[in-house]
């Protein structure tokens, strides 16, 4: 790939965490600063809301569209694993990735927030990064098609990143109708570890 690709990728990565962070003041008044410095016009439907909403609409907003409903969830493995012991490994595998970058999480946050795997892809490896992505791309693509259906501004950031990714390939297709169709696992046993954070939306 080439250097400019990669660039352009992990600019993408890091307007996205932020903006799919849950909306401050500070951020709203980042919005000119973001929409200068975003390399694709897919942002700007997110960036004309976040600069024409009040603050308070705005994160009562967010609230309802990431914490209320188990089809529009910022953590990656919740859409393969549900709540059960297959999810526990796969956030190791993310912690793994983030400490070969020389990186630790937080206790407070759970590795599969895709605000964190954007914000490591774009300032600690673009590739390794990226690679987490992929490996949940069907999780990832459930998400953008969520938050289309519901017509929410949020869903310009999922079109952004997923702009950054190949397309689709058929069996990558196929996941996200399976996952459509059925939801994630239910068990909820084996996420002790990883702390309440871990538990499913509501």
């Amino acid at each position: 790939m080439k250097r400019d690709d990669a660039r352009t990728r992990a600019l993408t990565h890091r307007i996205a965490a932020l903006l799919l962070e849950y909306p401050t003041s500070e951020l709203v008044a980042q919005v000119p600063d973001l929409r200068a410095a975003a390399p694709t016009p897919a942002f700007d439907p997110l960036l004309d809301h976040l600069g024409a909403t009040p603050l308070t609409a705005l994160t009562a907003e967010y609230v309802d569209t990431f914490d209320l409903r188990r089809k529009v969830c910022l953590y990656l493995t919740y859409y393969a694993f549900g709540d059960t012991r297959e999810r526990g490994m796969a956030l190791l595998a993310f912690k793994r990735a983030y400490r070969a970058a020389g990186l630790e999480v937080s206790a407070e946050e759970l590795p599969d927030h895709l605000c964190v795997v954007l914000e490591f892809s774009a300032t600690g490896d673009v590739e390794a990064g990226t690679r987490l992505l992929l490996e949940h791309r069907a999780g990832l693509e459930l998400l953008r098609l969520a938050l289309v259906d519901r017509g929410s501004p949020w869903a310009a950031a999922l079109t952004a990143v997923c702009s950054t990714l190949p397309p689709l390939r058929g069996d990558e297709r196929e996941a996200v109708a399976r996952l459509a169709a059925q939801g994630p696992p239910g068990e909820q046993v084996g996420l002790e570890p990883y702390g309440a954070m871990a538990a499913a939306p509501r």
